[in-house]
């Protein structure tokens, strides 16, 4: 196998010139870019960048949505030596600012005319950003600042230098080393600034190759990339694997056309967070509230055979044949149709990291006979440590240790990695790079967990994490907030929670709810409401979050370790909890800390015995105006439930 990207697409194009590489949907009309194509594309840009004067080791940003022509820059630039640095294309400007010139960049290719504002709105404090390159030219005709200019020009320069010096790409290709630099991924940053994770082109394609035969990946399988290209597990499922794979790799026309690409592509590898499958769930179930008497009935009867027997059918456990029977048919009036309502109807395999997933999700979608399984891993070792085989999906752990990786448990509980996918360094960081990795080539991933006896991994919490109640009923009782915040969000009107707890006596959550199932549970009661902020404080509204409260609790009392981590008190938020306010990292994590900081007036309410608590809250607009939003938030008890002593 090729050891390096440019060499593994120039393989796939020596290859098979003329198979699809990547669609990208412009209009409406899905466009095609073959293996040949792609190289083409590939060699006229990286002529076009040496022109321009990127060098060997030089770092270059690429901001914006998967897009064939950003991949073929990335490849480019690595064609050249140089070191791909793929930036969140929803960061405001100033989130630019530290990669930017902790990398020394001088290079940046971006998408649109979004993009190139963001670059030029901090160009002042990246003095060193003299090259600006964008895909899209709609809206920047008139723009002349110096340094700034299209990719098409860049494409058609590089073409014409190609045709002079027809052997410099290959020769460059050929320079590469296998443990050279492929490209630097900077970490979304929970607390400080982020740290840019440097991985070798062998990292990266080792743990592609594991993935791609753990899961017998071909160059028939199909794939939708609409995840972050800055976010690592994207950029393996889309790019190391595309190459090692050679797959099709399909990129949406826009993030607000990914459900209908999704049924269009049909793809057979598909990956997302939690979250997704969350939104996708409460999706069908607002359809389905919606729905007449009869279907909704039948609806309910398949899903009760589904949940029952559904998943022992696509772990090919035996069942009855009177339920069997029912299966089919549920398959021919619900689960078929739901599949392909969810542009499911061809997966084969599907994965989910990230967050843990709620084991009633979890288990909806295997029921309905989509392969969903789980694996663990981070942007620091190139994804892939663990996996859940097939036959072996389940929803409390993570799956087995993969091919070439080790791992063990320090004395605090924290798991322990070794890989060959394992980062170099944090870039200009020494101290971070030492505090991660050991002298002997271990991997401190700050999770907390354990190997159960069937040798798959189970994660509980981050080891900061993971604390004890002091005091009250459940006096030293372990507390793991991620743990229940996962509890409350599999409840479609949940989004987001965040549990505080830690050497308090009681444990107490802010929730978001979410507008949209919430919203369409109150109009289906006539229930009048004038945004977000209203809903959220109405008393139906937390009658209802009480419920899912409660429900959790009840759960929890019948697990031994954490039945003090059950919820006492809880508030809803006024507003919803956003990255452009600093609350969530640009992955979607709770900056819990941040949080606690900035809303220490409702933690103290909660923690007090108030019952209500007036907050006035600065929040950023889409187009970066700031304002407020204040409101009056109640804060109400909630039953907790004595321990259940397991059975002798």
């Amino acid at each position: 196998m090729q050891d390096t990207f440019p060499r593994l697409l120039l393989e796939h194009a020596a290859k098979r010139p003329d198979a699809p590489a990547m669609r990208e949907k412009e209009y409406g009309i899905w466009q095609t870019t073959t293996w040949a194509g792609m190289a083409q594309l590939v060699e006229a840009i990286a002529c076009g960048l040496h022109q321009a004067g990127l060098q060997r080791d030089e770092h270059m940003i690429v901001i914006g949505a998967n897009r064939p022509r950003l991949y073929a820059t990335m490849l480019a630039a690595q064609s050249l030596g140089a070191i791909p640095v793929p930036l969140y294309q929803d960061a405001v400007g100033a989130e630019c600012v530290f990669p930017i010139n902790n990398a020394d960049v001088r290079f940046a290719v971006v998408e649109d005319q979004e993009q190139v504002d963001k670059m030029l709105e901090i160009r002042d404090r990246c003095p060193q950003l003299s090259h600006i390159y964008y895909d899209d030219p709609r809206g920047l005709r008139n723009y002349d600042q110096p340094g700034l200019g299209a990719l098409e020009e860049l494409i058609a320069s590089g073409k014409a230098f190609a045709q002079i010096h027809p052997q410099v790409f290959r020769e460059q290709v050929d320079m590469a080393r296998p443990d050279d630099v492929a490209a630097m991924f900077f970490t979304s940053g929970t607390t400080g600034n982020p740290k840019g994770v440097v991985h070798t082109h062998n990292t990266l394609i080792d743990r592609a190759a594991v993935g791609t035969r753990f899961d017998k990946l071909t160059d028939k399988d199909e794939v939708l990339a609409y995840l972050p290209p800055a976010w690592i597990g994207q950029n393996i499922f889309s790019y190391a694997q595309w190459l090692v794979a050679g797959y099709v790799v399909n990129c949406p026309e826009s993030g607000a056309t990914v459900t209908i690409d999704l049924k269009e592509v049909g793809p057979t590898y598909y990956f997302a967070p939690p979250r997704v499958f969350e939104g996708l769930l409460t999706t069908v179930m607002i359809r389905m509230e919606d729905a007449g008497a009869l279907k909704r009935k039948m609806f309910h009867t398949f899903m009760d055979v589904a949940r029952r027997i559904g998943p022992d059918k696509l772990d090919g456990k035996p069942v009855g044949l009177m339920d069997s029977v029912m299966y089919a048919l549920g398959n021919l009036f619900v689960y078929g149709p739901l599949r392909n309502s969810l542009g499911m109807s061809r997966v084969r395999v599907a994965y989910t990291a990230g967050e843990a997933i709620g084991p009633d999700l979890f288990s909806f979608y295997r029921s309905i006979g989509i392969n969903l399984k789980q694996l663990y891993g981070s942007t620091e070792t190139a994804v892939f440590v663990c996996l859940q085989p097939d036959h072996e999906a389940r929803a409390d752990t993570v799956g087995v240790p993969c091919e070439g990786v080790e791992i063990k448990l320090s004395e605090t509980g924290e798991i322990l990695v070794k890989s060959p996918g394992l980062l170099k360094e944090y870039y200009k960081n020494p101290a971070a790079t030492a505090e991660v990795l050991t002298a002997d080539g271990w991997y401190h991933t700050s999770d907390a967990g354990f190997i159960d006896a069937s040798g798959h991994l189970k994660i509980i919490d981050r080891v900061k994490d993971v604390g004890r109640i002091k005091g009250g009923t459940f006096d030293n009782a372990m507390f793991a907030p991620k743990y229940v915040e996962n509890k409350l969000k599999f409840f479609s009107y949940i989004k987001e929670a965040v549990a505080y707890g830690d050497q308090r006596e009681k444990v107490c959550i802010m929730i978001n709810i979410d507008m949209e199932a919430v919203g369409n549970w109150a109009e289906r009661r006539n229930l009048p409401y004038a945004g977000y902020t209203d809903l959220a404080q109405k008393p139906e509204v937390y009658e209802l979050i009480r419920d899912c409260v409660e429900k959790v609790n009840a759960d929890l009392s019948r697990d031994e370790l954490l039945a003090g981590s059950q919820i006492s008190r809880f508030l809803v938020l006024h507003k919803e909890l956003d990255a452009d306010d600093g609350e969530l990292t640009r992955t979607n994590k709770v900056r819990r800390g941040f949080i606690a900081d900035k809303y220490n007036v409702l933690i103290d309410a909660l923690y007090g015995g108030k019952s209500e608590q007036y907050i006035e809250t600065q929040v950023k607009f889409e187009d970066g105006r700031t304002g407020s939003v204040s409101a009056t938030l109640k804060v109400s008890d909630a039953k907790t439930f004595a321990p259940v002593k397991a059975a002798a």
